[in-house]
């Protein structure tokens, strides 16, 4: 299991960048985590759009879903490019019918999934924890049967996170506050939270994301230190991760 980070801010992209989305590959299967603003111009240089199988959605905030309009785009013209008719299956919860239906469109295939259920895309298996957000969100443990990552997409701290992140390979952990702030209120955690999940879930490695656009983030990295003994890294656009590394 690949993962490949295309896009990392919190909020909005700083200059050049992109924010929520990242590409989890699998044998022939490539699947993207999110896709934020600024994902597709980032994600070409990895992948050709139309070589992409799947995207699923943690929720409906722009910079977790502002590029899927440009997406649906490209693939458009890609498809007739390339004389090609692929389709990729956007994932998304249907707890906001509105935003839900607009992910389907001539070469995207909305599909809910049931965050009580396992959901098995190409090699992986996902599982599905609601967090703590301003709006209906859900984050991520999927395994290939080999490895595992954590993904915990937007939320502020809550003691399900242990036992849902239990003995992953990797927790990619939203980390937007530093460990003197309170990130309650604003439905994100912050980086003394993320370490004590990754320490009592005795995770193998922690990536910080959906970083702040303020501060030291090398600050970010003492503070989790603090808390969680393990490898610690940042987020960083075209970061590769392999399970194993």
């Amino acid at each position: 299991m690949k993962l490949t980070i295309i896009g990392h801010w919190g909020g909005y992209p700083a200059k050049g960048g992109a924010s929520s989305a990242y590409l989890l590959e699998k044998d022939d299967y490539k699947m993207m985590l999110d896709f934020g603003s600024g994902a597709l111009s980032k994600l070409q240089q990895y992948i050709n759009v139309t070589e992409l199988d799947a995207v699923i959605l943690s929720h409906y905030h722009a910079d977790h879903i502002a590029d899927i309009g440009v997406l649906q785009h490209a693939l458009y013209v890609e498809n007739l490019l390339q004389q090609k008719e692929k389709v990729v299956e956007i994932y998304a919860h249907q707890e906001n019918e509105f935003e839900f239906h607009k992910l389907a469109d001539d070469y995207t295939k909305a599909v809910k999934y049931r965050p009580h259920d396992v959901l098995n895309l190409g090699p992986f298996f996902i599982r599905f924890l609601k967090t703590k957000h301003s709006v209906p969100c859900y984050g991520m443990r999927i395994t290939d049967g080999t490895s595992t990552i954590v993904y915990t997409a937007d939320s502020a701290f809550q003691e399900e996170w242990i036992k849902f992140s239990k003995d992953a390979d990797l927790l990619l952990a939203d980390t937007n506050f530093y460990a003197d702030q309170d990130g309650t209120e604003a439905g994100h955690m912050t980086s003394e939270e993320v370490g004590l999940i990754a320490e009592r879930a005795n995770v193998k490695e922690l990536m910080l994301t959906h970083l702040p656009h303020f501060g030291d983030h090398g600050q970010l990295v003492k503070e989790a230190a603090e808390m969680y003994g393990g490898k610690i890294t940042l987020a960083k656009e075209g970061l590769v991760w392999q399970a194993g590394e």
